[in-house]
Order: structure tokens, then sequence, then C-alpha cells
């Protein structure tokens, strides 16, 4: 197995991990969150060219206060639409 195999096979697994903990810590079943990131990516790239490989969408906790927390990197914003 080469590096970049485990390095991709290491961010799977990071994601799946971080999908279990956002269900354990509110509502959101791992398939509701992965749609979630999905469909913000796809709104989000219709104005802002994005790198979806490199997108950490995570819940963060604070007391009893939940945020929704994205890292999306962007490329090119789009002018003139």
């Amino acid at each position: 197995m080469g590096f970049f195999s485990r390095k991709r096979s290491a961010s799977s697994a990071k994601e799946r991990l971080q999908l279990v903990l956002v269900h354990d810590r509110t509502d959101l079943t791992p398939s509701q969150l992965k749609s979630l990131k999905n469909d913000l990516l796809k709104a989000i790239s219709k104005y802002i060219e994005i790198d979806p490989d490199a997108v950490q969408i995570e819940i963060e906790h604070e007391g009893r206060e939940q945020r929704l927390v994205a890292d999306i990197p962007l490329r090119n914003a789009t002018r003139g639409k």
C-alpha cells in the first residue's frame, strides 16, 4: 500500500469517526450529516470554486450550544453571476 493510499484511508477513517461523533452529539444521523455536507458544497460551488476533497465540516460544542463549523478551501470566486 502506497503513501497516498494510506493517507486517503486515514482521511476516510477520520471522516467516518467524525460522523459517528456528530451522531452521538446531535439528532443528525451520519447519512443526514453527509447529505447536509453534500448540499452545502453543491450550493456554495454554484458561486465559488472550492476544493471538495479538503472540506471539513464538524459540530462544535460550547456549553449547551452547538455550532456547525465548515472549513471550505476556496479556489476562485465566480464573478458576474
